[in-house]
């Protein structure tokens, strides 16, 4: 069943800001080197249920490997609470980093692992 919310998130200083409604019975824990070290939860949303509310002008874009996804930080407190990049049927999407949601019981949620490492 979905369990989908509609939640505000952000990263830890409080500069970015955004509105989600999300899919959480889908929360993808993948085991590439970045998500790895920066401990991120993945949930994937269309472009139409994110909206950032605050903070675009202290974003910091990372990219890496084949460039597709736009890692995002906040330049202030370094915390990356959400990617950018393109779905595979090339629609824009938002990765939300489940973590950053705000009042989400990240226990509460089943983690479906994610092979990102061979990718």
């Amino acid at each position: 069943m979905a369990e989908t919310m509609n939640c505000t998130g952000g990263c830890h200083c409080g500069q970015v800001r955004f509105d989600v409604t999300a899919d959480l019975s889908q929360v993808l824990d993948c085991n590439c080197s970045i998500c790895r070290k920066r401990g991120a939860l993945w949930t994937f949303v269309p472009a139409d249920k994110f909206a950032l509310r605050a903070g675009e002008e202290t974003l910091t874009d990372y990219q890496f490997g084949k460039k597709k996804l736009h890692h995002l930080f906040c330049q202030a407190c370094g915390v990356g609470s959400f990617s950018r990049g393109l779905a595979p049927n090339g629609d824009e999407t938002f990765a939300i980093n489940v973590n950053c949601l705000d009042d989400v019981d990240v226990s509460t949620l089943k983690l479906t692992p994610f092979n990102g490492k061979s990718m």
